[in-house]
């Protein structure tokens, strides 16, 4: 008997629809039942360039259970490129259609002359969640819609990097990061290549074949699409399972950069000291406060998904010297991706180790919190959901994972030197209204 999830962090695959989404004119077509789109689309309200109100959609009936829906499908493509004024048209599958064996890559194939490009992605919820459905979309975009290399060899651009992050809307924060380190890595002298977002889209894609290095900022999400372009293209890439937040990554993740570019070490040095001085001089400012903890204890615990789980743990015990109690990790990371995970949970400075937890239950995930004998007013960094728990055990609460349903968040970051600074902001303002009250 299937199990029953008490408060969800995450949707199911079709959800990747957000991945399309978040590419300027580009958008998806559902092949699945009724009212997918708009139940999945939770994040903020976010529409976009089209509203998830209005993606194409062959809302399939018993009719096409029985029969089979391709030529319905076959009539949504044809008029959605009619109709709607878009440039890529990916069209992901559901359950239902993907129980009855529709053969959707057939159906795509017959508009490989259209004026306009279609693509596809087997995104059944039953085989995995978003995160999968993220990497299960990006790959079809490298392998459908990049042009095979040729065989003299793609002309590569000096100095050019793609940039990878998370997936997008999944992470309420997941533009102000991307521009945060984009902003970053483009000091260094770089040329930094990324598709999702305000200008960028179709054009940006079409120039990743061109890249000398792939960047992906992610503990699992998306490894297995970009090790699938590396392999097409040859490109080397780097893999940096941790969110910089704060001085401490964040030089990390830029010295590492320019490592592997080329960038000579006094231009990566001169911009690094000028970063961290901008920093510290800020930490030194409220160093008083930080210090104090009748305001905030020196104990923290996350509930996230893998990318902030460890991002914050490192900013927090890095930067700031606080210990770590349980890091639950909610996003159902793959078996094959854990170990690695838990080496970066160890790998803290001051020989401090973080206990990690791999649980989609809220329900479990309240109850063990519950029990964990606090002293203090304790940090509890979550989604919406840990906002009551956090009430019960007297601690201060910050909501940065999905569901996030309590605040908007429209191009803010926590990544970075700033994205530290805001994220030091967020935790004492809610520590200190606590104590007001």
């Amino acid at each position: 008997m299937a199990k029953v999830l008490f408060q969800p962090r995450y949707k199911c695959a079709l959800a990747a629809m957000q991945t399309v989404h978040a590419i300027p004119r580009a958008i998806p077509i559902l092949h699945s039942g009724p009212g997918c789109a708009s139940k999945l689309n939770d994040n903020n309200g976010t529409s976009g360039m089209y509203s998830p109100n209005i993606f194409p959609c062959t809302s399939v009936s018993e009719k096409e259970v029985v029969f089979g829906g391709t030529d319905k499908l076959r009539t949504t493509i044809e008029n959605a490129i009619k109709i709607v004024d878009a440039d890529l048209f990916v069209v992901l599958t559901g359950c239902t259609q993907e129980i009855v064996g529709d053969d959707v890559g057939e159906v795509v194939g017959e508009f490989a002359s259209a004026d306009k490009r279609v693509i596809f992605a087997n995104t059944p919820g039953f085989k995995g969640n978003n995160y999968l459905g993220h990497d299960w979309v990006m790959k079809a975009i490298f392998e459908q819609y990049l042009p095979e290399p040729p065989a003299s060899g793609v002309k590569v651009q000096k100095g050019m990097v793609n940039l990878f992050v998370s997936p997008p809307m999944q992470d309420p924060f997941w533009l102000g990061n991307l521009r945060e380190l984009e902003s970053l890595v483009s000091e260094l002298g770089l040329t930094v290549n990324t598709i999702f977002g305000h200008a960028r889209g179709l054009p940006n894609i079409d120039r990743i074949p061109e890249a000398e290095l792939n960047i992906l900022v992610s503990p699992w999400a998306g490894l297995e699409s970009i090790q699938y372009l590396g392999a097409k293209y040859k490109t080397p890439f780097l893999h940096y399972p941790v969110l910089p937040i704060g001085a401490f990554e964040t030089s990390k993740f830029l010295r590492q950069v320019a490592d592997i570019t080329g960038v000579k070490k006094e231009i990566t040095e001169h911009l690094i000291n000028e970063k961290e001085d901008e920093y510290y001089y800020y930490i030194e400012r409220y160093s008083d406060i930080f210090l104090e903890q009748r305001i905030m204890s020196k104990r923290f615990l996350t509930v996230a998904d893998a990318f902030y789980a460890l991002g914050i743990t490192k900013f927090l015990v890095n930067d700031l010297g606080m210990f770590p109690e349980i890091q639950f990790i909610t996003d159902d990371t793959p078996e094959k991706y854990r170990s690695g995970i838990n080496r970066e949970f160890e790998n803290l400075n001051y020989g401090i180790k973080a206990q990690v937890e791999y649980n989609t239950d809220g329900s479990v995930i309240e109850e063990k919190i519950r029990d964990i004998n606090f002293s203090g007013n304790p940090l509890i960094i979550g989604s919406v959901w840990e906002r009551a728990v956090a009430q019960k055990v007297s601690g201060i609460f910050v909501n940065i994972s999905y569901p996030m349903i309590d605040r908007m968040v429209i191009n803010g970051r926590v990544a970075g030197y700033g994205g530290g600074l805001k994220l030091l902001e967020d935790m004492y303002s809610e520590a200190r209204a606590t104590l007001a009250l």
